[in-house]
């Protein structure tokens, strides 16, 4: 408690498929099919992979961080009317601006914050994106044209998105992470003390692509095979997150990408049209109707299986982080790497690892961390347009398969594998 109370003064201040991931099943029936909107704890009350948002100014830059002497976003923290007890000793509050949860699980480290995202912006990124502001630019006049190369050749592509990347965190300097210890895939047990995340920097999740993309993550029940329901609101978050994103040098280069490689129409609004249905538009799976998309699978995650027995999809790990921040998530350690000697650390950017959901486990999963948004959203519709279901490519230091399945013009599922 004396280390989560002093973490709020802190912020006040300042080869193979992921097992289940079934290709969807039926088309995509109209919006306005009802759901149930169901609580976590009514969607999963029981308890082999996927391997394999105040006001904001008109420019931003991802280096400087115009709300870090904010101090009106949290009560004052010995108001203790306003906590309440959750499971596993955890603590959580909720003062309309910030969210934040205590940790569930034991740490030998002193982790310096745990910040949560900041929903107080949320509600005006829910009028309609005419009304909304937007970053400027922000290619920061980069040659966002790709080379006869990268045109040729996937991989350098991909490599190029990388190096486009200008809103990828910094391990270390952005966040840090504690990998903890090793398994297979098929060992039972927790090999992780502590949470995976130890900190995150105070203005991360304001980064406005980061924002608008926490800012979706809350729009679906993840139970598989019910159906979702879109409601206005919800289709502007999408419209505006798409329009953010696209002011982007990794979402830019991608346009450019497809129209040169004759798969778009030279129409920048058009394409971006194209995005939104690309990642939201609903379909079946798991034997249900509208009651999936390609954003709440990769990016979410849902629960599948009679009883709801397993996780699907999950690839991201800004919703991990979040989710882990509410106690939602237990980590269990990293997935031994296919070589000796390269076992993950501190500064590791593709992981594979083991975790439970709601008590639900997920063997394997494999995620890129510190990546931004705009990033994964380019790579996997960059894949899904021009590659194949396996796709060998480098990021960085990083060999790579991006996986991609499809369910016709829409994407099934895409994450990476590590192949060292």
């Amino acid at each position: 408690m004396e280390g989560l109370i002093k973490g709020l003064i802190d912020v006040a201040l300042g080869g193979d498929r992921d097992d289940g991931e079934d290709a969807p099943r039926t088309q995509s029936p109209p919006r306005e099919e009802q759901r149930s909107r169901a609580t976590w704890a009514e969607v999963v009350s029981s308890g082999h992979h996927e391997e394999a948002e105040e006001e904001r100014p008109s420019s931003y830059r991802y280096d400087q961080s115009p709300w870090s002497s904010r101090k009106d976003e949290i009560s004052h923290p010995h108001d203790q009317s306003s906590w309440s007890s959750t499971k596993e000793g955890s603590v959580e509050k909720s003062d309309g601006d910030w969210e934040v949860v205590g940790k569930n699980k034991r740490h030998h480290r002193s982790p310096r914050r745990h910040q949560m995202a900041p929903t107080d912006t949320w509600h005006r990124y829910k009028v309609p994106p005419s009304e909304q502001e937007y970053i400027d630019d922000a290619d920061y006049g980069l040659d966002v044209k790709p080379t006869r190369e990268e045109l040729d050749d996937l991989t350098k592509a991909c490599s190029r998105l990388w190096e486009l990347d200008l809103n990828r965190l910094v391990p270390g300097k952005d966040y840090e992470i504690d990998c903890g210890e090793g398994k297979k895939v098929y060992q039972e047990g927790d090999r992780a003390s502590g949470n995976l995340f130890s900190w995150l920097s105070d203005d991360t999740l304001r980064r406005p692509t980061y924002s608008r993309f926490c800012s979706l993550l809350d729009n679906y029940n993840p139970n598989e095979g019910c159906k979702e329901v879109i409601t206005s609101q919800e289709m502007h978050e999408q419209v505006a997150f798409i329009e953010e994103i696209s002011r982007t040098a990794p979402i830019k280069y991608l346009y450019k990408y497809l129209v040169y490689k004759g798969v778009i129409s030279d129409d920048f609004e058009e394409f971006k049209r194209m995005m939104i249905s690309l990642w939201f538009d609903l379909y079946g799976r798991g034997g249900g109707s509208g009651c999936s998309s390609a954003f709440e699978h990769v990016f979410v995650g849902e629960i599948k299986g009679r009883g709801g027995n397993k996780v699907a999809g999950f690839h991201n790990w800004i919703q991990f982080y979040l989710e882990e921040a509410k106690g939602r998530v237990d980590y269990q350690g990293y997935i031994f790497p296919k070589r000796r000697g390269h076992s993950p650390d501190s500064e590791t950017q593709l992981l594979t690892i083991q975790f439970e959901w709601n008590g639900v486990l997920k063997s394997l999963s494999s995620s890129l961390v510190g990546v931004s948004p705009e990033f994964e959203v380019a790579l996997y519709t960059l894949c899904f347009f021009v590659g194949g279901e396996d796709n060998h490519v480098y990021l960085g230091p990083y060999s790579v398969n991006i996986k991609c399945y499809r369910f016709g013009n829409k994407i099934g599922s895409a994450f990476p594998i590590a192949e060292c």
